[in-house]
């Protein structure tokens, strides 16, 4: 396996000093780019024998070299004519400083301004503005040259850039542009880690004896041989075969290093420049991405509801219809909110930047970045819509991680994988820490339990609209039917509209542990609530009551007292009668005598029948058969033939059937 685009991985105590930088080329075709990479590398970024041929770069170019400093550099070659702007946006996505290259002979041409607006909208901020071919003019055109390249670079992020004039051809400047790109690569801050490794891949191929390599600019975090990672947005699980930086193998690569991967199990028509290698569960696909999308101020276009464009992300480009959430239309040099819409999935997340084309004819109209990589479809002019976004763009992760649960419960490991836009574990858990003791926030949990990643969270507001909303459930059904107990769990689930079991259970045992609701098992009710019967109820049930009690073991039915289902069913709640069977319902004090006389006569005589059970309570049949199978349920007794023992067990069982057997 080569690789002619990747950096060495940093060790030691100043690694993150020493961290892999990677610098991009921009500028107009034929203004020397590709010559100053080999002039100060010695490798020719041109690997396509087109490109050879042409004397024009095509595709994106590679190369390495090790600063004064001692630093290693990755430096990606990009094309600088208009047709090939699609190469060129593939391979800056990942670039942390750019060496603005202009040809001293010809001034800023249109494909400089293009490859500028693109460096600007991308956010990069560190850079070196080259003067090349001064071998070719005189130093008075060549101040006239320096003064309209820092007017054209005014108002970008480079407008503070260092000028530096070089021939590659005789080597003057050379050493000035290396100790310029010294200064400029030790003030970019450190790549964010948090062992969350990404890789836009930018080039797919196959190595003899090697299989499927891709290669990219990692970010992150480290990516080590051996490891499992996935490609989106497609899903494909894969594992890291074999790693290389600047042609040498390692084990380990580091964030900002160009790397090239072999890939183990994937094949190279599986794959495609765009695709993105990650850690498993650290991307989401999604047809739809909310941004941040500002025109750039000279846009051939000005944007309207649902236009196609072109939206170029890390080394991807999709086709997309833009929904604009806060206006009619965009005018250029305008920002608004945006929602991009996509007939495929994409893989991104929150703060990755991104470049907008017109699909025809094909010219570069805005960038911004992106504040959440998987969001709902949302409806124009929402002022909730709005809010959300400028909190996701601008908040604290206390802020982003409350507005992910304001909606609703959600898990912890959902929020860690993606579910909190653009915030790593770390930082879920801290914020979710802070929400909860501050009250902002609760864990559906019991009270003071230990968060694991399975447990639900949710805001307070949430909480308190969510338990409202299940008081009034109860409430409802209480009023609706004051005889029964409570209301069917799934009867609650169902009016709740809650369709996760797991997450009905998690709610009904919080709100129960907090004293909300009491949960019996089969259903739920208030806990202020009691069965209250009406007074012609009350008489009733009481002339019934005394009846039962007057005929403890021959007790009437419910129907000869005019006592409906529902009163009789209230009266068994109350507990003040013991149902056995659909029509006899025993008075509690005579249901035990049942119990412990039924008992004791197994005890003493080992067996009893229907018959002896018949005439020791003085009952018909019918009250004996329904009782002694009552007795059976509850796995008091056990039936054996027509004779019941005292339920010891399955075993037990089994003995006694064996014994009868003999």
């Amino acid at each position: 396996m080569t690789d002619r685009d990747s950096s060495n991985h940093p060790d030691g105590p100043d690694a993150a000093a020493r961290r892999p930088v990677v610098i991009g080329t921009a500028g107009h075709v034929d203004h020397g780019k590709s010559t100053l990479v080999r002039a100060l590398t010695g490798i020719d970024p041109d690997r396509l024998a087109e490109e050879k041929a042409r004397a024009m770069t095509i595709d994106l170019g590679f190369a390495w070299l090790t600063l004064p400093s001692g630093r290693e550099v990755s430096i990606v070659d990009v094309p600088g004519h208009e047709r090939f702007i699609k190469n060129m946006l593939a391979g800056v996505g990942g670039i942390d400083a750019a060496m603005l290259i202009v040809a001293a002979d010809e001034g800023p041409m249109p494909q400089t301004a293009e490859h500028l607006a693109i460096l600007d909208l991308l956010g990069i901020a560190h850079g070196v503005i080259v003067l090349t071919k001064t071998d070719a003019v005189d130093p008075d055109w060549l101040e006239l040259v320096r003064e309209e390249t820092r007017a054209r670079v005014g108002s970008t992020a480079l407008a503070d850039a260092p000028i530096v004039t070089v021939s590659a051809l005789t080597g003057a400047g050379l050493p000035d542009l290396l100790a310029a790109l010294d200064r400029v690569v030790a003030a970019i801050p450190p790549r964010a880690g948090a062992n969350r490794p990404r890789l836009p891949i930018d080039r797919v191929f196959t190595v003899a004896g090697f299989g499927t390599v891709v290669t990219g600019t990692l970010s992150g975090g480290d990516l080590s041989v051996g490891q499992d990672v996935r490609i989106e947005p497609d899903g494909l699980s894969t594992r890291v075969r074999g790693l290389q930086t600047h042609q040498t193998k390692v084990e380990r690569a580091a964030p900002g290093s160009r790397v090239a991967v072999n890939l183990a199990g994937v094949a190279v028509e599986d794959l495609r420049r765009g695709d993105v290698l990650a850690a498993p569960g650290l991307l989401q696909s999604s047809r739809r991405l909310d941004a941040q999308l500002r025109l750039i101020p000279d846009a051939p276009v000005t944007l309207e509801q649902n236009d196609e464009v072109d939206l170029f992300l890390g080394a991807a480009e999709f086709p997309a219809r833009v929904t604009l959430l806060d206006r009619e239309r965009l005018e250029p040099g305008e920002t608004g909110w945006v929602q991009f819409r996509f007939r495929e999935p994409v893989a991104a997340l929150k703060g990755d930047r991104f470049i907008v084309r017109r699909p025809s004819p094909s010219d570069t109209v805005g960038g911004g970045a992106i504040v959440d990589p998987a969001p709902p479809r949302h409806r124009r002019f929402r002022p909730d819509v709005l809010g959300a976004l400028e909190t996701l763009a601008a908040g604290s992760p206390d802020d982003i991680v409350l507005q992910a649960i304001e909606a609703g419960p959600r898990e912890i490991r959902d929020l860690r994988a993606g579910g909190a836009a653009g915030l790593s574990p770390e930082q879920v858990d801290a914020a979710l820490e802070q929400l909860i003791a501050e009250g902002d926030a609760i864990a559906l949990t019991r009270p003071g339990a230990p968060l694991r990643p399975s447990d639900f969270v949710v805001a307070t507001t949430a909480w308190t609209n969510l338990t409202d909303r299940l008081r009034g459930i109860l409430a409802a059904h209480h009023a609706a039917q004051p005889l029964r107990r409570g209301m069917p769990r799934e009867e609650v689930k169902r009016r709740l509209k809650i369709a996760a079991p797991r997450l009905f259970d998690e709610i009904v045992a919080s709100a129960a542990a907090r004293g909300i609701v009491t949960d019996d098992g089969a259903t739920l009710r208030l806990p202020e609530f009691r069965i209250a019967l009406d007074p012609a109820r009350r008489e009733l049930a009481d002339r019934f009551l005394a009846a039962v009690a007057a005929q403890p073991f021959t007790p009437p039915a419910p129907a000869e007292f005019g006592l409906d289902p529902q009163t009789a069913a209230a009266l068994e709640e109350l507990g003040e009668v013991v149902r056995v069977a659909d029509n006899i319902l025993y008075a509690p004090d005579a249901y035990e005598r049942l119990v412990a006389e039924t008992l004791a006569i197994l005890d003493r005589d080992g067996v009893l029948t229907l018959a002896g059970f018949r005439d020791h309570f003085g009952a018909s049949r019918k009250y004996a058969q329904a009782t002694l199978e009552h007795f059976d349920q509850r796995r008091l007794t056990r039936r054996v033939g027509d004779e019941r023992v005292r339920y010891a067990g399955p075993g037990a069982g089994r003995a006694a059937a064996a014994k009868e057997t003999k």
